[in-house]
């Protein structure tokens, strides 16, 4: 049986990546592609609609979905989990699912995995992130899951030491994470997570080279979990084991899923 996908924002640079991956994959077809202009009745016939728009546009595109009870994957910035709390009752009560991705790469979902795991055994953390100048969210939706993913872990531990916030210039808390966006022409997509403790620090660093190639798999995974996905999910993670445990999980509830090699990004992790 074919699934009919419409992509909200399939006109964007992401949206037409994912445009060019259902295309590509076999049981799918584009069946809509919406722009900004684009009435929501376009979404009538779909058996998924996969959102790519903008953030102001994100949470209307999901209850559109929702109200003609069509299961939705969202790669839209923007969605905390606050933002994410607002929707999950009406996902939940039409009896559909909702799968948001923060970050599509593999890569990026190892990095903030890894920057989880040390957080307990360090007190004071920090993001930097960078992204193109046309990038319209900051802080982004990868440095707000990673932020979140370090304060699950320090659920014991406490909040991180994050001193003179009341500053500016020290960036915006995300459950207490001081996070720093730059946004410049000349990159893709960077985050830094920068951990420190009395004499050492450890910086997980993620780097998008060639977005296509890195976030390929990742859609692949995400476009078929979200077919048969019930209620809402957060976080490419949930569909693979990386042989991390996340906070709060039990080992052996994610299934192995092999993706292959993942091309089109560096992750590396430097200890000073």
């Amino acid at each position: 049986m074919t699934t009919r996908v419409a992509i909200v924002g399939g006109t964007g640079k992401l949206g037409g990546i994912i445009r060019d991956v259902v295309n590509h994959e076999e049981g799918y077809i584009v069946s809509a592609t919406l722009s900004s202009r684009s009435e929501f009745s376009e979404l009538d016939g779909a058996d998924l609609v996969i959102d790519a728009s903008t953030p102001a546009v994100s949470i209307d595109v999901v209850r559109a979905a929702v109200e003609r009870g069509i299961n939705v994957l969202v790669g839209t910035s923007g969605w905390s989990a606050e933002r994410i709390a607002l929707v999950r009752p009406l996902v939940d009560a039409a009896g559909t699912g909702a799968v948001f991705i923060p970050n599509f790469s593999l890569g990026s979902v190892l990095g903030s995995a890894l920057a989880a795991v040390a957080a307990p055994f360090f007190p004071s953390i920090e993001i930097v992130e960078a992204h193109r100048e046309t990038k319209i969210d900051s802080p982004s939706g990868t440095a707000v899951r990673t932020a979140e993913l370090i304060a699950a872990a320090r659920a014991e531990a406490g909040p991180v030491e994050s001193p003179h916030v009341d500053q500016r210039a020290r960036g915006q808390q995300v459950a207490s994470v001081p996070i720093h966006s730059l946004r410049r022409p000349g990159v893709v997509a960077r985050q830094e997570t920068i951990l420190a403790g009395a004499g050492e620090s450890l910086t997980i660093v993620h780097d998008t080279i060639e977005p296509a190639l890195a976030y390929g798999p990742g859609i692949r995974l995400a476009l078929a979990a979200a077919r048969d996905a019930r209620g809402v999910v957060v976080g490419l993670d949930s569909f693979l084991d990386i042989g991390i445990r996340r906070p709060g999980s039990r080992a052996g509830e994610s299934r192995p899923v092999d993706e292959g090699g993942v091309p089109g990004q560096v992750a590396r992790t430097t200890g000073a």
